[in-house]
């Protein structure tokens, strides 16, 4: 595989510097990177990259060891084992993972160098996986059976501790029947893509290991989830950012905090004494929506019944004049509208709702609008297809997940608020064990009372680390590309022999919906027969592509359409040729059925 990018500072030199080491490994890349990298930090991470080197060269073999219990061989001279210049006595010591476990490691006495070495051997292993997910040439998948998989490692838990170097077996084990998420030609969700710079803030974060509760735990974390809360809305058109908001685990929880906060706008009393305090309230979302809609119905109690799914078009937009009728029908019955979920981004078709005249008709009947942007939403990002959104910034609550076409690493789902103070005011319980109201500094900053959860992990500094790496402009570009591949394809299966499309247009996202017809079923005339049998090849062409490994698309059926492809670009590695070679594929592996 030709070096690219980040790894290809090492190709010139490959030749020279790096033996017979390719120059997309690790090792070359350092030596590349020392010579090359300016302030000495090419050297410093040289230094850190052969660390595990060192200890490894200072192993002696098991010959070695032979002849030194027998006296038949001198001593080595004595070596610091340090990671700086010193003048310290201390031998190195070799590190020898089959005797040592996790007591052994910090925070053990002398457990430094240990510690250093064994994490160099993981990062080694990261690395090596990393380029690996990115060569062509290797499989997306090494797909086993889940009782094969079962059997073919010891999966299980044991009551006496494992080795260190049963600890680096089980990593690789892991990562070898892993699928292969940033590979150029891996399609099948709408989270694909690996940045090299969302994942160096991922580990950093693990690192840093705290809770985003309060301001005296996470100071830096929580003023940059402030920051780029304040930079989202402003992006969405909010006046000066105002608002609020917070990261949550995931787009669906991110939609249940919507429905929470506009029960509790109209009905605050709803806090202390439950259900049985309001009326009968339903909720409004497209029949193309997602899932979470009628989920987080259930989860607050309101039920799914009360979710009336409003008609949406043949390109899967919801039809406001349904919308209004559905209302009115609601209000004749007694209930109280009280939520809207408008879509932009629908997760089949990618649709984008109509936002305006949705909230034409919130606004004209008193009701929370609010807009499930976690596919859509980072359109918001390119100049070019933000007008897919307009009418936005209308909306009482977006939901907005950067994992998503982004591609900051999983996860990464924000809920944006109009309405300043409502999510304190909704979710507090004031317990004094966290947020003490004597604090000295501004409490505004302990936000983990507006949260559902005690526990929040920290998940804004792999999206904050990567906006400064790329600039507005670089989510831009990624963004168009994705946009101009989905294109690519619809333009060269439209007309294409044995290609029909799931609706017709252009794709409003990167979604291209789509059924492959074998040669054998293409001019069958017995229709009822046709779709039967054409409901049984996109999940034969997915099994096989999984077995071969070469590529995953994702299929599934919709209303009263038999199974079809559903192809999403959101991989900024994903090039015209990896769309030419998905096409290829699947006509190789469906042309017998």
């Amino acid at each position: 595989m030709a070096a690219h990018g980040f790894w290809s500072l090492g190709a010139e030199n490959a030749g020279n510097d790096a033996g017979n080491q390719s120059p997309s490994t690790p090792r070359a890349w350092c030596q590349a990177a020392a010579q090359k990298l300016s302030g000495g930090i090419g050297s410093k991470l040289c230094a850190l990259l052969n660390v595990g080197e060192v200890e490894k060269s200072a192993a002696p073999s098991l010959k070695q060891q032979q002849q030194q219990e027998a006296g038949t061989e001198a001593p080595a001279a004595a070596t610091c084992g340090c990671n700086k210049p010193c003048g310290c006595n201390k031998a190195a010591v070799p590190v020898v993972f089959s005797d040592l476990y996790s007591t052994d490691l910090l925070p053990a006495l002398d457990g430094d160098t240990k510690t250093m070495t064994f994490l160099q051997e993981v990062v080694d292993i990261l690395l090596a996986y990393i380029v690996e997910s990115f060569d062509r040439e290797t499989k997306v998948i090494d797909f086993h059976y889940p009782n094969e998989l079962l059997q073919r490692n010891n999966w299980e838990l044991q009551d006496e501790p494992e080795t260190l170097d049963d600890i680096l077996i089980s990593c690789r084990a892991t990562l070898k029947y892993a699928i292969k998420t940033a590979h150029p030609r891996y399609f099948n969700q709408l989270s694909t893509g690996l940045d090299m710079v969302g994942l160096a803030a991922d580990w950093l974060t693990s690192t840093a290991n705290t809770n985003m509760f309060t301001y005296e735990v996470a100071p830096v974390f929580v003023l940059l989830e402030y920051v780029t809360l304040k930079k989202m809305r402003e992006i969405i058109g909010w006046p000066d950012g105002r608002g609020d908001g917070i990261f949550s685990p995931g787009g669906a929880i991110s939609n249940m905090y919507a429905m929470l906060l506009a029960r509790f706008k109209m009905f605050p009393e709803v806090k202390e004494k439950g259900m049985s305090s309001v009326p009968r309230l339903v909720a409004f979302t497209s029949e193309h929506s997602h899932f979470s809609v009628k989920k987080g119905a259930a989860a607050l109690g309101i039920g799914t019944e009360s979710v009336i799914c409003v008609k949406a078009d043949e390109s899967g937009k919801m039809i406001p004049s349904d919308l209004e009728r559905r209302i009115l029908e609601a209000k004749q019955k007694g209930f109280v509208p009280f939520f809207v979920s408008a879509t932009a981004g629908t997760t089949v078709y990618g649709a984008f709702d109509p936002l305006i005249d949705i909230s034409d008709i919130c606004k004209k009947y008193n009701i929370w609008m609010h807009v499930d942007g976690a596919w859509g939403g980072s359109l918001l990002m390119s100049r070019k297809h933000r007008w897919k959104l307009d009418g936005v910034e209308r909306a009482n609550s977006v939901t907005w997940n950067p994992h998503k076409m982004m591609s900051v690493p999983l996860q990464c789902s924000a809920l944006l608020i109009r309405e300043e103070d409502l999510m304190q005011n909704c979710n507090q319980m004031h317990a004094c064990y966290l947020f003490q109201q004597d604090k000295h500094y501004d409490l505004s900053y302990d936000t983990g009372d507006k949260a559902l959860q005690c526990g929040r992990h920290v998940d804004i500094f792999k999206l904050w680390l990567m906006w400064r790496a790329k600039g507005t402009i670089g989510f831009e570009a990624q963004i168009d590309k994705c946009l101009e591949l989905s294109e690519y394809l619809y333009n060269k299966i439209k007309g294409r022999e044995g290609y029909e499309m799931v609706f017709n247009g252009k794709p409003q996202h990167t979604n291209v919906c789509f059924w492959y017809l074998p040669p054998g079923m293409r001019y069958l005339e017995d229709k009822e027969e046709k779709m039967k049998r054409l409901h049984k090849v996109a999940p034969v062409i997915k099994a096989r592509m999984m077995e071969y490994g070469t590529t995953m698309v994702s299929y599934q059926p919709q209303g009263d359409k038999v199974n079809f492809f559903r192809m999403v670009i959101s991989n900024p590695a994903a090039t015209f040729e990896d769309i030419d070679f998905l096409i290829e594929e699947i006509e190789r592996l469906g042309n017998d059925l």
